[in-house]
């Protein structure tokens, strides 16, 4: 059993959605799921296992519910050597700056050390009518990835 860390940034809800949708998922799968909308520090510095969920806002910018916690990341520059990670990046490929939150959280977990399961997935609202669908076929790869 796994205790994961699922954080997300929303700014209208949809991404909380698809957050909520995939604890129940990984509960269901008997994985402890510790899930929070407005992340603390405390949330990744004591993660073991952490799965970010996020959507872009404006010009690849994080959604306002984490975007402290991804300043207070990138000043602060923690060790994150203990935490083994993996980003959702929800976005519309109709802005040149697609993912773009999602994307950046994902390099700056990794330059702070943190252990990239899985390679990140972009889910572009745009083209899926259930973004938790495709979000719930990629969630069963992070989860083989466990044991490894």
């Amino acid at each position: 059993m796994n205790l994961i860390t699922l954080l997300t940034g929303s700014t209208s809800g949809g991404t909380e959605y698809i957050g909520d949708y995939l604890a129940n998922l990984l509960t269901r799968n008997g994985h402890d799921v510790n899930i929070t909308n407005m992340g603390e520090l405390s949330d990744i510095l004591y993660a073991k296992r952490l799965l970010l969920v996020t959507s872009t806002h404006g010009a690849g910018d994080y959604p306002e519910s984490i975007a402290p916690l991804m300043d207070k990341l990138e000043y602060q520059s923690p060790d994150l050597s203990h935490l083994h990670f993996a980003v959702i990046a929800i976005g519309d490929s109709s802005y040149d700056t697609f993912c773009g939150a999602g994307k950046r959280a994902d390099k700056l977990l990794e330059k702070l050390g943190g252990q990239r399961d899985i390679k990140h997935l972009e889910i572009d609202v745009l083209a899926y009518e259930l973004p938790e669908e495709l979000a719930e076929v990629w969630l069963s790869r992070w989860e083989k990835t466990f044991n490894k």
